[in-house]
């Protein structure tokens, strides 16, 4: 994955969380119940926090392996798929079984973060 290509994600991935989030506070909030709505927000949020290490990761590519950083960016995705688009979803439609894949999700943001680490190690060894 190159440079490039991750500052992209980051940045559709941005554009979507802003839209995503003025969506849910402007048009859903009186719509959804409650805690369908603190779903939904939990999905705007974690997007967030995720699209940042994916900017990152764009940014700071010279300092990375390829190989590494196209994992790690692999993973902050998935997650941002799987954890915030489970949310998204299950808010939206009221569908509980959803709730099965968000961990899954979670799992892709501990990978992220994990090979982000493992990258860190690396180039502080050299």
């Amino acid at each position: 994955m190159q440079k490039g290509t991750l500052v992209l994600l980051a940045a559709i991935s941005g554009f979507l969380a802003v839209a995503l989030g003025a969506f849910g506070a402007h048009a859903l909030k009186a719509v959804l119940q409650p805690e369908l709505y603190l779903v939904y927000q939990t999905a705007v949020e974690y997007q967030f926090y995720h699209t940042c290490p994916l900017l990152f990761l764009g940014l700071a590519s010279n300092h990375f392996p390829e190989k590494w950083l196209k994992w790690a960016g692999i993973a902050f995705v998935t997650g941002i798929i799987l954890f915030s688009g489970s949310l998204y979803l299950l808010a939206l439609s009221g569908v509980r079984a959803l709730g099965a894949i968000t961990p899954l999700g979670g799992v892709a943001f501990l990978l992220g973060w994990g090979l982000l680490a493992y990258m860190a190690f690396l180039s502080y060894r050299r």
